[in-house]
């Protein structure tokens, strides 16, 4: 570019010398208010070149502190930019304090001051100083004012994650002043009220997050799961309050077995056993239930020979289930069938052993007068009840499988 210039130039100049060495160069005469220039042609056109010189090199004069300016902003920026790559090298590294002390060196001269003040805000936090977190926090506020509903959403999110509760809503309370539909803030209120075990407002939340929330809707249906079934586990016999619960519980979720569960035991509540039966049932012809088998076998309902029917029905399609072993022995105990009773007690406890199985044998032969069997049924299920299996798998007593026939 300079080259191509000197050229042009030395062009001009040439051109303008040989120009001069003309017997006749021209005449140019100017008249501005009484004021008249005489001069050839060649001195107007060096004259105007001059000129046009001068005031460019002004022009370069007065823009000189501007550029310099301009290009040490580049290299404190650019130096900025280094410290905010070590800073997150330092970070990943695990060298938090390091690393904070490198991404808030020179951050007001970075070129993403915001994510610097958000990365050292955390690191504070990792390293137990709420202080420091919180000033840092401020920081980005004043240098990206217009950032100021990320900032108080980092803030809820770290002290979430802090356990600091009230603080967490008042933050989120501030970005809902202003956008009460805002995804990341709704998602954030929920997870507060669902670490705070506050069921009402978060089932009241859940329409809300649904509509604008970026929450996944297996993350929401397990929240919907958690708030509806504590609700109902508090109700005291009240059933318009359990139908009003219910109605607000979405189609899909209605045979989840922890809702039927919560559900039934409200209605049991409400002496609404035959009800409770139906909802049990539906569910487990559709999804199977450790929880509801044992409910179910407890049921005593209108109609007790149709409850051991289905009973007896579904262990053809699960013959090995514990649980449903166990409520059917119940089940022909209110029937006065003993000798079924403890056949299917037997069973249970073959596949697998638990204090509440042997608790039923033992008042099963309690009943049945054979006090000595009762007494051992009574112990093995302290036994199990006072000590924890170190394995941590259930533990196993060894019981002759039932017949293929069982007699009443």
């Amino acid at each position: 570019m300079k080259t191509g210039f000197t050229i042009i130039v030395a062009l001009l100049i040439g051109a303008l010398a040989a120009h001069l060495a003309l017997p006749d160069n021209g005449y140019a005469l100017i008249n501005f208010r009484g004021y008249i220039i005489e001069t050839s042609v060649p001195v107007l056109v060096l004259l105007l070149i001059l000129a046009y010189l001068a005031v460019r090199t002004l022009v370069h004069v007065w823009q000189a502190p501007r550029r310099l300016g301009e290009a040490w902003a580049r290299g404190r920026a650019k130096q900025a930019g280094k410290k905010a790559t070590q800073g997150y090298i330092a970070l990943a590294e695990g060298r938090l304090a390091q690393g904070e002390r490198l991404l808030t060196r020179g951050a007001r001269h970075s070129e993403t001051p915001l994510l610097n003040y958000l990365a050292a805000a955390r690191a504070a936090q990792m390293q137990g100083d709420r202080q420091r977190r919180d000033a840092w926090l401020n920081m980005a506020c004043e240098q990206e004012p217009a950032a100021t509903d990320a900032v108080l959403l980092t803030q809820a999110e770290l002290q979430l994650e802090d356990g600091q509760f009230g603080e967490a809503l008042a933050s989120l309370n501030r970005v809902r002043e202003r956008q009460p539909g805002h995804a990341q803030a709704l998602k954030l209120l929920g997870d507060l009220h669902q670490r705070r075990r506050e069921w009402q407002p978060l089932a009241e939340l859940l329409p809300q997050i649904r509509r604008h929330g970026n929450v996944a809707p297996d993350l929401l249906d397990e929240w919907g799961v958690a708030a509806w079934s504590n609700l109902m586990a508090t109700l005291q016999a009240d059933r318009s309050a359990l139908e009003r619960i219910w109605a607000d519980v979405p189609r899909h979720l209605r045979r989840e077995p922890r809702l039927t569960l919560a559900r039934a035991q409200a209605l049991i509540a409400c002496s609404a056993v035959d009800d409770a039966e139906l909802e049990i049932r539906r569910t487990l012809n559709e999804d199977w239930s450790e929880a509801l088998v044992q409910l179910y076998g407890q049921l005593g309902v209108a109609d007790p020979a149709a409850h051991l029917k289905r009973i007896e029905a579904w262990l053809k399609e699960h013959p090995e289930d514990p649980a449903l072993l166990l409520a059917a022995g119940r089940t022909c105990v209110r029937h006065q069938l003993w000798g079924k009773a403890r056949s299917y007690f037997e069973a249970s406890l073959a596949l697998r052993a638990t204090p509440e199985t042997w608790r039923a044998l033992g008042q099963l032969m309690t009943q049945l007068g054979e006090m000595q069997a009762a007494a051992r049924a009574f112990e093995r299920g302290l036994s199990m009840a006072t000590t924890t299996p170190q394995s941590g798998a259930p533990a196993t007593v060894a019981l002759p499988p039932p017949p293929g026939r069982i007699a009443i």
